[in-house]
This record gives structure tokens, sequence and C-alpha cells, in this order.
């Protein structure tokens, strides 16, 4: 795979770190998630597979020692913490890149780690509000809406953040050095809509919800079926529209593209009601008209394209019988990402002692490791 080779370092933590993590793995990184010894109460991270897991009391002093030793032999250090709390651990970067120059030290927050608000706390939805992304979805009288936690987490957050270490990485290789990633959710996020800050006075001069791409228009938006399913439209090219027209049974003649939209929605809304979402698809399917189903996880998992393709991994958790596992993407010719049966979750300290014996820690220290409640021990040694 394309990161064998590669150790990384995990902090525990929330969604986009835990995501990031997983995207290293997956391609072929062996990634170590360094766990509390108690865990974290209120969740459970399931963006581990193929992970491994050591349990470390970073409270005490030799806890944060033993993360400094193994940040000694790795590639990678993955940290999700506001900015300081590394340091106040002597766990910064200043004192694990002088251990190690070629250590990356990726440092995933939502703010960033300078700047007035470097030390607030925050969430997705916070990130986005921040970033203008926030203000520009949602429909036309609604109030802005966030779409769950997909933008800064990981849309902003955990991919960016992938996408710089892998870019470290490889500027390692011709200069023998790491370096340290800033990582912002409110960058990260502003990022992933550049295009629409930059078009805005071409494609979104009207206000939220009145313009082309974001429900102003009839010819791109979803509708309700006969039995509550929904039908997706993108029929944005005149080829796309015409056929689009041909499946609802509309005379070109009498219906324009990008005129009277509002009338037009009425009109699709009231003739995609009168069949089934599935009927729909059968009038779609010869014809290129950008008119696809809106199916749940489940369908998605069922549909024959996407099984083709190996959309999701095979394979169960025990604690999540009815997860499903999106497949690593993209697909790479010559170095694949991990095959198509999902890898196991760790549990909390699974690994500490097979991981500690692997970089050169000896039983007398493990056994003082222990009894100082510096690790965690799940293995006996």
């Amino acid at each position: 795979m394309a990161l064998k080779g590669i150790t990384v370092i995990e902090m525990a933590g929330l969604a986009p770190g835990p995501l990031c993590g997983m995207i290293l793995a997956d391609f072929g990184a062996s990634v170590i998630r360094v766990d509390k010894p108690t865990g974290l109460s209120f969740f459970v991270d399931t963006l581990a597979r193929g992970k491994r897991s050591v349990s470390v009391n970073l409270k005490k002093k030799e806890g944060a020692n033993v993360v400094r030793r193994l940040c000694k032999n790795a590639d990678v250090l993955l940290e999700p913490f506001r900015p300081g709390v590394m340091e106040n651990l002597n766990l910064g970067p200043k004192i694990l890149t002088k251990d190690n120059p070629k250590l990356i030290y990726a440092r995933l927050t939502g703010y960033g780690q300078t700047g007035p608000m470097a030390h607030k706390a925050g969430h997705d939805i916070n990130y986005i509000a921040t970033s203008g992304l926030l203000s520009k979805l949602g429909r036309e009288g609604e109030k802005p809406y966030a779409p769950i936690n997909l933008l800064a987490d990981f849309a902003g957050g955990g991919l960016p953040c992938a996408l710089g270490i892998i870019m470290a990485l490889f500027e390692r290789s011709r200069s023998g050095l790491g370096q340290v990633i800033d990582c912002s959710m409110v960058e990260g996020s502003a990022y992933m809509g550049a295009w629409l800050d930059i078009v805005r006075d071409q494609l979104f001069q009207q206000k939220r919800g009145q313009n082309m791409l974001d429900g102003g228009a009839a010819f791109y938006d979803t509708y309700e079926t006969k039995d509550g399913k929904f039908m997706a439209v993108g029929a944005i090219e005149p080829q796309f529209y015409k056929a689009l027209l041909k499946g609802l049974e509309l005379d070109p003649s009498k219906v324009s593209q990008g005129h009277d939209e509002a009338e037009q929605k009425k009109l699709f809304e009231k003739i995609f009601l009168t069949k089934s979402r599935d009927e729909w698809v059968q009038v779609f399917a010869d014809l290129d008209a950008c008119v696809t189903p809106v199916l749940t996880s489940d369908e998605a998992a069922e549909h024959p394209h996407n099984q083709h393709r190996g959309l999701f991994l095979k394979g169960t958790w025990p604690n999540f019988p009815n997860a499903l596992h999106p497949a690593p993407a993209p697909k790479l010719s010559r170095t694949p990402a991990e095959g198509m049966k999902l890898k196991p979750l760790p549990s909390l300290g699974e690994h500490t002692i097979d991981i500690l014996s692997d970089f050169g820690f000896s039983q007398d220290e493990l056994k003082d490791l222990v009894s100082q409640g510096a690790i965690g021990k799940k293995q006996s040694l």
C-alpha cells in the first residue's frame, strides 16, 4: 500500500482527527492511537479500523514521556488539542522535532494555532459559521442550515489534514526534514468553499436559496414522489434539461429553462408526485437527464453500480452490527488501499504492551510504568 512503513501516533480525539488517522491507516500506515486509560466516556471512536491502541495517562510525567519516546521513532504525530495543551505536557513541536527532526507534527484544531480565537471552544457549526460558508447554506426565507457535521469536521478538517501530512511526507523525501502542520477547520472549510466565493458575482448574486445551485432553480433540486421518497434533479445543461422535460412528458416549446422558476417548480412538484420513486427511476433509466433517486445509505449499499465498485466494505463489528463502512477512496491502480474486508476496531489499550515492546521498552520499564499508573495494561507482561 502507498503508506506502508509510515508510523503515525494519533492522540485520541473526536471526529476530524480519527478520520485523518483512518485515511492514513486505510492506505497502509501503521496508526497507533494514544488513549486515556478511561477513554472518552461519551464517545466511541468508530473511525479506527485497522488502528492499534495504547493506553497512556498523560497526567503522569512518565506517561507523557512514553509518548515522547514513541515520537522519536515515528513519522507523524497527529494531535487535536487546543493550542498549548501539548506544550504543557512537554510534547510540543519544539521538543519533539528536536528529538526527531524528521517528525511531521500535525495540529488539527478549529481556529488554528494563532489569532484571537485560537483558544476558544467550538464545533463544526461554529467553524463553518466563522468561515462564511454557513451563511450560504439553506432555503429561501429560512435560517442558515448546517449539513450535519460534514463540512468542518471532515471536508474542512480531517481530509485536508491528511493531505497536509502526505504533502509533508513527500517533501521530506527531498529535504529529509519534517515540519509542523497547522490545520484549522475554519480555513479548511473556507477552502472547500473557495469556488462559491470566487464566482459569487456570477452565480450567487441573489439571496440565499434564490440562486441556481442553492435551491432557486427548478432544474436543480429534489422532488418528493408519490411514495414519500425523493428524486434528485441536476439538469443544468440544455441537453439534460431537454431530456428532463421528455421524462416528465412536457412540451419544450411551453417550458423554458431559466424562466418562471417558481412556477416550474410547482409544475415539477405536481408531476413527480404522480409516480413512486422507483417508477421514476424506470422512466429516466434510458434518459441522460441527470435525474437520480435519493437513496438511503442502506439502499446505496445495495445499488448495482455501488456493489460493482465496492462502495462499502464487507464485514461487521460486534457492537455495531448495522453499521455501514464506506471503502477507502480514491482507488489507486498499483498501490491500492486495504482490500474489501473490514479491519477490526481496537479496544481501549488493547495493544499497549505489544506496541511499547516494539518501541524498545524493556519488561522492567513496562512493569514500572504500570505500577506508576502511567500506562494501562490489558495484556500480560
